[in-house]
């Protein structure tokens, strides 16, 4: 749960249950993208090797 989002929540009027839920929610989507960031890394290295790949074949086409 973030705290911060907590607190504005029951500063703004809404009642306990409901901030500790929405604050829970906000939680999870925060950790739902850190764990996107974390898999974009094998991602990345797939494309690099495929662009090296390519580089390669189109160097034997044209070179010869």
């Amino acid at each position: 749960m973030i705290s911060e989002v907590y607190d504005a929540l029951k500063e703004a009027g809404a009642s306990e249950e409901k901030a500790r839920k929405a604050a829970e929610a906000v939680a999870s989507y925060e950790n739902r993208f850190a764990r996107i960031d974390g898999d974009l890394g094998v991602e990345k290295w797939m494309l690099g090797v495929n662009l090296a790949m390519t580089v390669a074949v189109l160097w034997k086409v044209f070179s010869t």
